[in-house]
Protein backbone atom coordinates (compact mmCIF):
# COMPACT_ATOMS: atom_id res chain seq x y z
CA UNK A 1 0.00 0.00 0.00
CA UNK A 2 0.98 3.63 -0.45
CA UNK A 3 1.14 6.43 2.11
CA UNK A 4 -0.64 9.76 2.07
CA UNK A 5 0.10 13.21 3.48
CA UNK A 6 -1.99 16.37 3.30
CA UNK A 7 -1.99 19.78 4.93
CA UNK A 8 -4.77 22.28 5.53
CA UNK A 9 -3.84 25.62 7.10
CA UNK A 10 -5.36 29.05 7.69
CA UNK A 11 -2.19 30.78 6.51
CA UNK A 12 0.42 29.86 3.88
CA UNK A 13 2.65 27.28 5.58
CA UNK A 14 5.51 25.10 4.38
CA UNK A 15 5.40 21.31 4.50
CA UNK A 16 9.15 20.76 4.96
CA UNK A 17 9.01 19.07 8.38
CA UNK A 18 6.24 16.57 7.58
CA UNK A 19 7.50 15.96 4.06
CA UNK A 20 10.98 15.15 5.38
CA UNK A 21 9.50 12.47 7.65
CA UNK A 22 7.34 10.97 4.93
CA UNK A 23 10.12 10.74 2.35
CA UNK A 24 12.17 8.49 4.64
CA UNK A 25 9.41 5.89 4.25
CA UNK A 26 9.97 5.89 0.50
CA UNK A 27 12.66 3.21 0.38
CA UNK A 28 14.45 3.73 3.71
CA UNK A 29 12.22 3.17 6.76
CA UNK A 30 9.35 1.91 4.63
CA UNK A 31 8.76 -0.03 1.39
CA UNK A 32 7.08 2.75 -0.61
CA UNK A 33 9.89 3.09 -3.17
CA UNK A 34 7.91 3.20 -6.43
CA UNK A 35 7.68 6.96 -6.88
CA UNK A 36 6.35 9.98 -5.09
CA UNK A 37 4.67 13.29 -5.74
CA UNK A 38 3.55 16.46 -3.98
CA UNK A 39 1.29 19.30 -5.08
CA UNK A 40 1.03 22.71 -3.43
CA UNK A 41 -1.77 25.17 -4.08
CA UNK A 42 -0.63 28.76 -4.57
CA UNK A 43 -3.70 30.91 -5.16
CA UNK A 44 -5.54 29.35 -8.10
CA UNK A 45 -2.36 27.75 -9.37
CA UNK A 46 -0.53 24.61 -8.35
CA UNK A 47 3.15 23.81 -7.98
CA UNK A 48 3.65 20.07 -8.48
CA UNK A 49 6.64 17.73 -8.24
CA UNK A 50 6.64 14.08 -9.37
CA UNK A 51 9.38 11.46 -9.50
CA UNK A 52 9.14 7.70 -10.22
CA UNK A 53 12.29 7.10 -8.15
CA UNK A 54 12.25 6.40 -4.37
CA UNK A 55 11.65 9.54 -2.32
CA UNK A 56 14.33 8.61 0.24
CA UNK A 57 17.05 8.99 -2.40
CA UNK A 58 15.43 11.51 -4.75
CA UNK A 59 17.35 14.70 -5.47
CA UNK A 60 14.05 16.37 -6.37
CA UNK A 61 12.68 15.42 -2.94
CA UNK A 62 15.76 17.05 -1.38
CA UNK A 63 14.83 20.31 -3.09
CA UNK A 64 11.27 20.17 -1.75
CA UNK A 65 12.52 19.34 1.77
CA UNK A 66 14.85 22.33 1.86
CA UNK A 67 12.82 24.87 -0.11
CA UNK A 68 9.95 26.22 2.05
CA UNK A 69 7.06 26.39 -0.42
CA UNK A 70 4.18 27.99 1.45
CA UNK A 71 0.64 26.86 0.83
CA UNK A 72 -2.72 26.59 2.59
CA UNK A 73 -3.43 23.18 1.02
CA UNK A 74 -0.93 20.52 -0.04
CA UNK A 75 -1.24 16.84 -0.98
CA UNK A 76 1.60 14.30 -1.06
CA UNK A 77 1.84 10.60 -1.92
CA UNK A 78 4.57 7.94 -1.80
CA UNK A 79 3.85 4.84 -3.85
CA UNK A 80 4.15 1.11 -3.35
CA UNK A 81 2.96 -0.12 -6.72
CA UNK A 82 0.27 -2.78 -6.97
CA UNK A 83 -1.63 -1.76 -10.14
CA UNK A 84 0.26 -0.18 -13.05
CA UNK A 85 3.91 0.12 -14.00
CA UNK A 86 6.42 2.25 -12.12
CA UNK A 87 6.57 5.35 -14.30
CA UNK A 88 5.88 9.07 -14.18
CA UNK A 89 2.37 8.73 -15.65
CA UNK A 90 1.36 6.50 -12.73
CA UNK A 91 2.75 8.78 -10.01
CA UNK A 92 0.29 10.56 -7.72
CA UNK A 93 -1.07 13.16 -7.05
CA UNK A 94 -3.19 13.39 -10.20
CA UNK A 95 -4.50 16.77 -11.36
CA UNK A 96 -7.48 17.80 -13.50
CA UNK A 97 -9.39 21.05 -14.12
CA UNK A 98 -13.09 21.28 -13.25
CA UNK A 99 -15.16 24.51 -13.10
CA UNK A 100 -12.06 26.67 -13.41
CA UNK A 101 -10.27 24.99 -10.49
CA UNK A 102 -7.45 22.50 -10.29
CA UNK A 103 -8.59 19.33 -8.50
CA UNK A 104 -5.83 17.23 -6.91
CA UNK A 105 -6.27 13.57 -5.94
CA UNK A 106 -4.17 10.94 -4.15
CA UNK A 107 -5.28 7.43 -3.20
CA UNK A 108 -4.02 4.67 -0.94
CA UNK A 109 -5.52 1.24 -1.57
CA UNK A 110 -6.49 -1.09 -4.36
CA UNK A 111 -9.59 -1.72 -6.46
CA UNK A 112 -7.95 -4.07 -8.95
CA UNK A 113 -11.14 -4.90 -10.88
CA UNK A 114 -12.49 -1.34 -11.01
CA UNK A 115 -13.97 -0.24 -14.32
CA UNK A 116 -14.72 3.47 -14.71
CA UNK A 117 -17.75 4.60 -16.67
CA UNK A 118 -16.88 6.39 -19.94
CA UNK A 119 -16.83 10.16 -19.59
CA UNK A 120 -15.10 13.45 -20.29
CA UNK A 121 -12.11 12.66 -18.05
CA UNK A 122 -9.84 9.77 -19.00
CA UNK A 123 -6.77 8.35 -17.25
CA UNK A 124 -3.34 8.93 -18.78
CA UNK A 125 -1.65 6.11 -16.87
CA UNK A 126 -2.71 2.60 -15.95
CA UNK A 127 -3.48 2.81 -12.22
CA UNK A 128 -6.84 2.07 -10.64
CA UNK A 129 -6.31 5.29 -8.66
CA UNK A 130 -6.32 7.60 -11.66
CA UNK A 131 -9.32 5.75 -13.10
CA UNK A 132 -11.14 6.35 -9.80
CA UNK A 133 -10.25 10.05 -9.90
CA UNK A 134 -11.59 10.42 -13.43
CA UNK A 135 -14.75 8.53 -12.46
CA UNK A 136 -15.32 10.88 -9.50
CA UNK A 137 -14.87 14.02 -11.57
CA UNK A 138 -17.09 12.69 -14.36
CA UNK A 139 -19.81 12.11 -11.77
CA UNK A 140 -19.43 15.62 -10.31
CA UNK A 141 -19.41 17.15 -13.79
CA UNK A 142 -22.62 15.32 -14.67
CA UNK A 143 -24.58 15.65 -11.43
CA UNK A 144 -23.34 18.87 -9.81
CA UNK A 145 -22.89 22.46 -10.95
CA UNK A 146 -20.40 25.27 -10.59
CA UNK A 147 -21.23 27.17 -7.42
CA UNK A 148 -23.01 24.31 -5.63
CA UNK A 149 -22.56 24.54 -1.84
CA UNK A 150 -19.93 22.38 -0.20
CA UNK A 151 -22.63 20.25 1.40
CA UNK A 152 -23.96 19.22 -2.02
CA UNK A 153 -20.53 18.28 -3.36
CA UNK A 154 -19.65 16.35 -0.21
CA UNK A 155 -22.91 14.41 -0.35
CA UNK A 156 -21.94 13.15 -3.80
CA UNK A 157 -18.32 12.51 -2.80
CA UNK A 158 -19.35 10.47 0.24
CA UNK A 159 -21.77 8.40 -1.83
CA UNK A 160 -19.04 7.69 -4.38
CA UNK A 161 -16.42 6.94 -1.73
CA UNK A 162 -18.74 4.52 0.08
CA UNK A 163 -19.36 2.71 -3.18
CA UNK A 164 -15.65 2.46 -3.98
CA UNK A 165 -14.92 1.27 -0.44
CA UNK A 166 -17.28 -1.65 -0.92
CA UNK A 167 -15.06 -2.77 -3.80
CA UNK A 168 -11.70 -2.58 -2.02
CA UNK A 169 -9.41 -0.34 0.03
CA UNK A 170 -10.09 3.34 -0.61
CA UNK A 171 -8.23 5.94 1.46
CA UNK A 172 -8.56 9.31 -0.24
CA UNK A 173 -7.24 12.87 -0.38
CA UNK A 174 -9.06 15.27 -2.72
CA UNK A 175 -8.92 19.07 -2.95
CA UNK A 176 -10.02 21.92 -5.20
CA UNK A 177 -7.70 24.37 -3.43
CA UNK A 178 -10.44 25.75 -1.17
CA UNK A 179 -11.32 22.60 0.75
CA UNK A 180 -9.72 19.24 1.43
CA UNK A 181 -11.86 16.08 1.47
CA UNK A 182 -10.44 13.03 3.27
CA UNK A 183 -11.94 9.53 3.45
CA UNK A 184 -10.66 6.50 5.34
CA UNK A 185 -11.35 2.78 4.97
CA UNK A 186 -8.31 1.38 6.79
CA UNK A 187 -5.68 3.86 8.05
CA UNK A 188 -5.63 7.62 8.45
CA UNK A 189 -4.67 10.02 11.24
CA UNK A 190 -4.63 13.78 11.75
CA UNK A 191 -3.21 16.41 14.05
CA UNK A 192 -4.17 20.06 14.39
CA UNK A 193 -1.48 22.36 15.69
CA UNK A 194 -2.44 25.72 17.19
CA UNK A 195 -1.23 28.02 19.97
CA UNK A 196 0.39 27.30 22.32
CA UNK A 197 2.80 25.58 19.94
CA UNK A 198 5.55 23.25 21.11
CA UNK A 199 8.32 21.03 19.76
CA UNK A 200 7.79 17.86 17.74
CA UNK A 201 10.14 15.03 16.77
CA UNK A 202 9.86 12.93 13.61
CA UNK A 203 9.52 9.16 13.94
CA UNK A 204 11.49 8.25 10.81
CA UNK A 205 14.52 10.51 11.08
CA UNK A 206 16.34 12.47 13.78
CA UNK A 207 14.69 15.85 13.16
CA UNK A 208 12.98 18.06 15.73
CA UNK A 209 11.25 21.37 15.17
CA UNK A 210 10.02 24.01 17.61
CA UNK A 211 6.77 25.18 16.05
CA UNK A 212 6.55 28.16 18.42
CA UNK A 213 9.51 29.77 16.65
CA UNK A 214 8.02 29.05 13.21
CA UNK A 215 4.44 30.28 13.74
CA UNK A 216 2.25 33.11 15.01
CA UNK A 217 -0.38 32.75 17.75
CA UNK A 218 -3.15 32.87 15.12
CA UNK A 219 -1.86 29.98 12.98
CA UNK A 220 -3.87 26.77 12.62
CA UNK A 221 -2.18 23.96 10.72
CA UNK A 222 -3.60 20.47 10.31
CA UNK A 223 -1.73 17.49 8.90
CA UNK A 224 -3.48 14.33 7.67
CA UNK A 225 -1.43 11.16 7.11
CA UNK A 226 -1.69 7.40 6.70
CA UNK A 227 0.54 6.77 9.74
CA UNK A 228 1.52 9.37 12.42
CA UNK A 229 4.80 11.09 11.62
CA UNK A 230 5.91 12.20 15.10
CA UNK A 231 6.64 10.37 18.35
CA UNK A 232 5.75 13.01 20.92
CA UNK A 233 2.35 14.29 19.78
CA UNK A 234 -1.16 12.89 20.12
CA UNK A 235 -2.69 12.06 16.75
CA UNK A 236 -6.41 11.68 16.12
CA UNK A 237 -7.07 8.30 14.47
CA UNK A 238 -9.82 8.05 11.84
CA UNK A 239 -12.32 5.20 12.08
CA UNK A 240 -13.10 2.99 9.05
CA UNK A 241 -15.69 4.74 6.91
CA UNK A 242 -15.01 8.14 8.48
CA UNK A 243 -14.71 11.23 6.30
CA UNK A 244 -13.80 14.82 7.06
CA UNK A 245 -13.90 18.04 5.06
CA UNK A 246 -11.17 20.51 6.01
CA UNK A 247 -10.94 24.24 5.38
CA UNK A 248 -8.20 26.52 6.67
CA UNK A 249 -6.98 23.94 9.16
CA UNK A 250 -10.37 23.12 10.69
CA UNK A 251 -12.89 20.32 10.13
CA UNK A 252 -16.02 21.97 8.74
CA UNK A 253 -18.01 18.79 7.94
CA UNK A 254 -17.56 15.18 8.99
CA UNK A 255 -19.40 11.89 9.25
CA UNK A 256 -19.44 8.21 8.50
CA UNK A 257 -18.31 6.82 11.80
Amino acid sequence: MCELLAMSANTPTDLCFSFTGLTRRGGETGPHKDGWGVTFYEGKGVRSFHDPDPSASSRIAEVVQTHPIKSEVAICHIRQANVGDICLANTHPFIRELWGQYWVFAHNGQLSDFQAEPGFYEPVGTTDSEALFCDMLNHLRQHCHRGDPAETLVEHLVELANNYARQGVFNLLLSNGERLFTYCTTKMASITRRAPFGPARLKDTDVTVDFESETTPDDIVSVIVTEPLTTDEKWDIYQPGEWRLWRKGEVVLSGGR
